[in-house]
């Protein structure tokens, strides 16, 4: 299976740049997520992790 994809994909000129881009977007979203995480404000994830608790939001089936 992978020797069919390979042929194709040998084909393609600069077909090698696609991984590499891959990588540093990859790279690049969880370090951004890792650092969001350190420096968010206690308060703010309290209250978001409060939300599925808390009964004073109603929700209207009909916009489900």
């Amino acid at each position: 299976m992978l020797k069919f994809v390979k042929q194709n994909l040998e084909q393609i000129d600069g077909v090698t740049i696609y991984p590499i881009i891959s990588l540093i977007i990859f790279f690049l979203f969880f370090t951004a997520l890792f650092w969001w995480v350190f420096t968010a404000k206690k308060k703010h994830i309290n209250e978001v992790s409060n939300i599925p608790l808390d009964d004073d939001i109603i929700i209207n089936p009909t916009e489900l």
